[in-house]
């Protein structure tokens, strides 16, 4: 389909579930009030319904709605079955006498899961006389029905008179328009770029969480930066540096925690569109990623200028660009774990508990706690796998590679004159830093941020393939 006829069929679909006067506003969640009951309703069925499916299966569309509109709700799809020669098949609950005359066909279960009645509502009303019943006047008699089970003691059941076996109306042929939908998908490049295009309208509309990470980039740079303001080259100089790493690190990582709500509401709108093979999981993940890069390349140019040289580290454009550089890795691990975290969490509190135990334990074996040497030899892989480790080394290097000669710590022996005791040098090698591991350790921590997406990737086409069973 072509993009001018794709646009022609959705806005048919919006004046055919009557949207139109909301077609410009947000459906809400629990913070924006968005759309109202209904028509959130007819907007979900609107999704269940773009592809032109020959089957449409809905699970208690008027489940929370109001007597009205739950009756709008069924009449509407009465009409759509029958403008689109479609098959409805849904759940429903006590529903009123008026919204029985939209349905045709019944399949009433015990709670044993039996048939207990299969047909049109007049054949259970036939039913029920044979079994020397009447239905009250306040009940219709598929309400009526569902109060007999509670008189089996002394009469026999809707089971016990079901008549004629089980009927399943043929499938209705589908258009050759949704065949075409069904059989053949758009192409990968059409996916990513509408799937881009919706994380960008998401993004532009959330302004609260962009401008939430800028202030906390600004925040946290300038905050870092008064508290270290100005490190002299000194042994004490060495020490702060290496907090000012080893806090950078925790602070990015962890900032990156808040976006686990969110990822958790996109999963139920992905598995959802995903089980009806609306577009590619694949696609989804690189559309993701394309957008995301970008934010978080601007978060880390931000937060870089703003701590980078208030605290005086090593006066070098590149060493500074290489710097900022590393920030943008370590929040795109950060992203990628916590989205394969979410991933496999049920719930926040789980994701939650996840995540910070998984960076608790990843800072343990960083190598600032504790040195390569003195951990134990069945930990040590931990210290390989753990995603604090290069970013560290690789800020260490940086600060320290260009300034090798440079001596932070002079050594007074009294007769002769004063010696360096402490180079930059020295501060390399005493962290096990003895060549440079700059770029090495790019394509690492490159590694571990399309490693974590890999997963997230696995991970949630497992469960689109449980949703689609």
């Amino acid at each position: 389909m072509s993009k001018g006829e794709r646009e022609q069929r959705v806005d048919a679909l919006i004046e055919e579930l009557g949207l139109v006067h909301v077609a410009q506003s947000y459906v809400g969640d629990e913070e924006i009030r968005g759309v109202s009951g209904g028509e959130r309703r007819r907007v979900s069925i609107g999704v269940d319904v773009i592809h032109d499916p020959p089957i449409l299966l809905l699970d208690e569309p008027t489940s929370g709605l109001d007597s009205s509109t739950a009756l709008h709700v069924v009449a509407l799809l009465a009409t759509m079955a029958q403008r689109r020669n479609q098959i409805v098949i849904l759940t429903i609950h006590q529903p009123s006498y008026r919204i029985l005359e939209y349905i045709s066909y019944f399949l009433l279960l015990t709670s044993s899961g039996n048939v207990a009645h299969s047909g049109s509502l007049r054949c259970l009303e036939k039913t029920i006389k044979k079994m020397d019943l009447k239905v009250p006047i306040q009940l219709n008699a598929l309400e009526f029905a569902m109060e007999i089970p509670l008189m089996a003691a002394t009469r026999p059941t809707l089971e016990d008179h079901l008549k004629s076996p089980m009927i399943f109306a043929p499938p209705t042929p589908a258009s050759p328009l949704s065949e075409e939908l069904i059989l053949k998908k758009q192409s990968r490049y059409s996916e990513i770029t509408h799937l881009s295009w919706r994380f960008w309208r998401v993004m532009y509309r959330t302004k609260q969480l962009f401008l939430s990470r800028i202030m906390q980039a600004l925040v946290g740079g300038f905050g870092l930066g008064s508290v270290y303001l100005h490190i002299k080259q000194s042994k004490t100089g060495v020490t702060e540096r290496l907090g000012l790493f080893a806090f950078t690190l925790s602070f990015l990582l962890s900032s990156t925690v808040e976006a686990l709500p969110i990822f958790l509401q996109e999963r139920r709108v992905l598995m959802r569109e995903s089980s009806r093979s609306m577009y590619r999981l694949s696609s989804y993940m690189i559309a993701n990623t394309l957008i995301f890069m970008p934010f978080l390349l601007i978060i880390s140019i931000i937060f870089s200028s703003s701590v980078y040289w208030l605290v005086g580290l090593r006066q070098s454009y590149t060493a500074f660009a290489y710097f900022t550089f590393v920030v943008w890795l370590i929040l795109l691990m950060a992203s990628s774990l916590v989205q394969f975290l979410s991933a496999i969490s049920p719930d926040f509190i789980l994701g939650n508990s996840l995540i910070s135990t998984s960076l608790g334990v990843f800072f343990l074996f960083s190598g600032y706690f504790i040195p390569k040497s003195s951990i134990p030899r069945y930990w040590m892989f931990m210290y390989y796998v753990s995603p604090y480790r290069y970013p560290l080394d690789s800020l260490l290097v940086n600060e320290y590679w260009g300034m090798k000669d440079v001596c932070f710590q002079w050594v007074d022996y009294g007769a002769g004159p004063s010696k360096c005791g402490l180079t930059g040098s020295d501060v390399l090698t005493n962290r096990g830093l003895d060549r440079d591991c700059r770029w090495e350790n790019v394509w690492i921590m490159l590694g571990f941020f399309m490693f974590y997406r890999f997963l997230s990737w696995i991970v949630l086409i497992w469960k689109a393939s449980r949703t689609m069973h």
